[in-house]
């Protein structure tokens, strides 16, 4: 027997709100993402993660620092800290630390900052001196005192320091740029430098030796393979006038002048345009010698142009003779209207084509003769090894002491 019992309203309208409201936290529960506990793994991957972003951005500050990119208000504010150390040092041990001591920030500050900046590295110098002398007493008490020697030691550190600051602004480049800027010059000349590929049965070789183991050198080789499927291999070597350092500033504008002319103009018609560039820069010591060679890759021929430059040298295999192949024309940048005529000749298996400057077989004590005799006797002893590394050894060799800029290119058929 089922006895059925009456429930109010009111409970019902009660259950049916209490429904609602739980309904709603659980909805509200599953919008809200928990925290995921990581596994102890991931975790590990994730901090490493960070600090490696973390380490490369202070790499990347750091870099940027050192090559000028930022502003000096770092290093300011790190010398800035070190002039109270020392004025302490000094108070307290003055025969350790002495009030000289402050010429360290000074020079650093000159090499750092900027003109602006290091005045008020001065003023905070200045001040220190003064503390130091009131603190320390005269300096007809005794030793580790702040002596008109002193102020003239830290006054003339400080105007090495502003002429260099000065010398840097007036360039336009921070020291710490001006290493990178040189770096990157001297890379860019050696990568113009580099010889193509050459196809099999061809092998060929460079040595460039500035004077005076100086970075930068007036000589310097632009090539290409040109020509229908690059079959055809323009090779240009130059040398400027002057040598070294004096020399790097001009080789490295016209080589990448002739860089852009080499193989965008015929062969006979780059050495005529060179000469007109070299013209139109109107320098004190604007001429160059350079000679152009067009060689067919797969015929072995080629064409010899020549703007006053040393002979070329050919040592065929059948009769293992050094022959002198020289084009005629007039150096670069003397006048214009110049004509260069070329001479042409072929490279047979196991031929050599010897292209140089003048610094390799010319000195004071030495004329042309009796330095092409040297250089083709030391690379006779070359022959049963093909020629594989005998560009560096030739120079030094040959050419070893000589204050003078130094290239050799070698090109071989086997």
């Amino acid at each position: 027997m089922h006895v059925r019992m009456h429930v109010p309203l009111s409970v019902h309208v009660a259950r049916g709100i209490d429904a609602l409201v739980e309904a709603w936290i659980r909805s509200i529960g599953m919008a809200v993402r928990r925290p995921s506990l990581a596994p102890p793994k991931a975790r590990l991957l994730q901090a490493r993660k960070a600090l490696h972003r973390a380490r490369t951005s202070l790499r990347r500050s750091a870099v940027d620092y050192f090559r000028g990119g930022v502003s000096d208000w770092l290093a300011l504010g790190a010398l800035l800290l070190t002039i109270p150390v020392l004025t302490g040092l000094t108070v307290l041990m003055p025969l350790w630390a002495a009030p000289e001591a402050l010429v360290l920030p000074l020079i650093a500050g000159g090499l750092l900052l900027r003109p602006a900046s290091l005045l008020t590295l001065y003023a905070c110098a200045a001040v220190a001196l003064i503390v130091e002398s009131a603190l320390l007493g005269p300096y007809q008490d005794g030793a580790g005192r702040v002596t008109p020697g002193t102020i003239l030691v830290v006054a003339a550190a400080g105007l090495s320091g502003l002429l260099i600051a000065q010398f840097r602004s007036r360039v336009g480049v921070p020291w710490r740029r001006g290493g990178t800027m040189l770096f990157d010059l001297r890379e860019r000349i050696r990568v113009q430098s580099k010889l193509p590929r050459l196809p099999r049965g061809w092998h060929r070789e460079m040595a460039l030796r500035p004077a005076g183991g100086q970075s930068f050198s007036g000589d310097f080789v632009v090539a290409a393979r040109t020509g229908p499927d690059e079959r055809v291999l323009e090779v240009v070597l130059t040398d400027v006038s002057g040598k070294g350092m004096d020399a790097g500033s001009r080789a490295l504008l016209l080589s990448g002048a002739f860089g852009g002319l080499l193989g965008s103009l015929p062969p006979h018609a780059f050495l005529p345009a060179a000469n007109g560039y070299l013209l139109r820069q109107d320098w004190d010591e604007g001429f160059a010698t350079s000679v152009h060679l067009v060689l067919d890759l797969d015929s072995g021929d080629y064409e010899l142009f020549s703007a006053g430059h040393v002979p070329v040298l050919q040592r065929g295999a059948g009769t293992g003779k050094w022959e002198q192949k020289s084009g005629e024309g007039p150096l670069l940048g003397v006048y214009a209207g110049a004509q260069f005529d070329p001479v042409k000749g072929t490279l047979q298996h196991g031929d050599v084509l010897m292209l140089f400057t003048d610094g390799l077989v010319e000195t004071a004590e030495r004329d042309l003769a009796d330095g092409l005799d040297r250089l083709t006797g030391e690379a006779d002893r070359h022959v049963a090894s093909g020629f594989h590394g005998a560009a560096w050894h030739l120079i030094d060799t040959v050419a070893r002491d000589v204050n003078d800029d130094r290239a050799l290119l070698l090109l071989c058929r086997d």
